[in-house]
């Protein structure tokens, strides 16, 4: 017997478990099929010394992005969250490269302290995670996404 008040299952844990009621339990929201329109990286990360890391944002959107569009039905109206997901994956990288180039301890006027890079590089692996969780691109998560439903016609498949 249920608890009268008890919160409503997420609608992928109650299709995973097999329990999904349309009377009970919510699909979510549904948004327009439109794919997601990578960013001007140059725009968005202005300046010399962001270069690599728009090249590198730039990749994992190629790298990343279609897949998701495919697998997860991702949309533009989801397109921010995406775009957020690659400059993090950027800048940790930034921050990695950084850290191997100067060291977790460096020399300041106060002495030796902790490089500044590693409170970045937790911050940026901290918000990786969960953006990683909210795209479905860690393989617990994934198994949590539910692909978009196929409109029935065989011809548009992704190997036709």
């Amino acid at each position: 017997m249920g608890i009268r008040g008890a919160k409503p299952k997420p609608h992928i844990q109650a299709v995973r478990e097999g329990t999904f009621r349309p009377d009970r339990n919510s699909e979510g929201a549904r948004f327009a099929p439109t794919d997601p329109v990578e960013p001007d990286w140059s725009e968005l990360l202005p300046g010399e010394a962001a270069e690599d890391v728009r090249g590198k944002a730039a990749d994992v959107w190629a790298r990343t992005i279609p897949a998701l569009v495919m697998s997860a039905g991702l949309t533009d109206a989801q397109r921010e969250t995406a775009i957020e997901y690659c400059v993090t994956v950027a800048r940790l990288w930034q921050a990695e490269r950084e850290l191997s180039r100067t060291g977790l301890v460096v020399e300041t006027e106060r002495g030796n302290v902790k490089s500044p890079w590693v409170t970045i590089a937790h911050q940026y692996r901290s918000h990786f995670r969960a953006l990683t969780g909210e795209l479905g691109l860690s393989p617990a998560s994934a198994t949590r996404v539910t692909p978009p439903e196929d409109g029935g016609d065989d011809d548009d498949g992704v190997f036709d």
